[in-house]
């Protein structure tokens, strides 16, 4: 089993802290139990949140790695480890628990991805389209990761003048991202789930591979429980802390149940 030692802390967003280990080619992901909308301006703090998004997101890497999509997941601590690992220095050795993820270290692309299968939320802010509507095809934005501007829309020119990618990168980027969507879309319809939309981060390994990076959860992802015509109560997300629906961390359990009965265990790294 090979044991590792956490290091300084990297980086702290939102909703996750990222720390270094003493292994250069891996970091520690600890999900936290933090709810923020609006660009943080809303806030709460709900027990139980980062447990579930983390085994959420564990169990979809591992599904989208079956599909041949690559991401920077490489497996949960053991459990007997997952109680140590909050101070730097403590070492840990791994198991299948709580709310820490051990993932390949990369070079963050700041593009926000979103994929948009079904309007909802700012879409129908911005264009004359009814929340709820299907759209025929599927619809990419690519955002400017930056919170202070507000995560602005890019459009290709504007790409191109900030110099973020080139055009075979970009082109890379929005292809990984359209395979996402194509995965997990049977997935969740399987599970009576619609997939409305999604937003996912993306990243370089040190070998130059471009990996799906971040997470995969019920806070990144619009999903709708297809057999409720309420359009309240068939909300399964994120958007129930945003619209003060309640329910947030219930929703998410019911999302984890669905999904741990169909996608492979989550490995444990070793």
């Amino acid at each position: 089993m090979s044991a590792y030692c956490l290091g300084p802390l990297l980086h702290e967003g939102k909703a996750k802290r990222v720390y270094t280990t003493d292994q250069p080619d891996l970091l520690a992901v600890e999900f936290k139990d933090d709810a923020t909308a609006f660009n943080a301006q809303k806030r709460a703090q709900l027990s139980g949140k980062g447990f579930l998004n983390c085994q959420i997101s564990a169990l979809l890497f591992e599904y989208l790695e079956l599909q041949g999509i690559p991401t920077h997941f490489l497996g949960l601590p053991p459990a007997s480890s997952t109680s140590a690992v909050g101070e730097a220095g403590d070492e840990a050795s791994g198991e299948a628990g709580g709310n820490w993820m051990l993932v390949r270290p990369v070079r963050v692309v700041p593009l926000e991805v979103v994929i948009r299968n079904i309007a909802a939320g700012s879409l129908c802010k911005q264009l004359p389209i009814a929340p709820g509507t299907r759209l025929e095809q599927p619809l990419l934005d690519l955002y400017y990761k930056d919170d202070g501007l507000g995560d602005p829309l890019l459009s290709e020119a504007r790409l191109r003048l900030l110099g973020l990618v080139d055009d075979a990168q970009r082109i890379a980027i929005e292809q990984l991202a359209w395979r996402v969507n194509t995965a997990l879309r049977p997935l969740f319809a399987g599970l009576n789930l619609e997939l409305v939309d999604f937003k996912i981060e993306l990243g370089y390994s040190a070998d130059g591979q471009l990996l799906l990076a971040d997470e995969i959860s019920p806070d990144n992802c619009r999903l709708w429980d297809r057999g409720i015509a309420d359009s309240q109560a068939r909300i399964l997300d994120k958007d129930r802390f945003r619209q003060d629906l309640g329910g947030v961390v219930e929703a998410y359990g019911e999302v984890l149940k669905r999904v741990q009965g169909v996608c492979p265990e989550s490995r444990v790294y070793r």
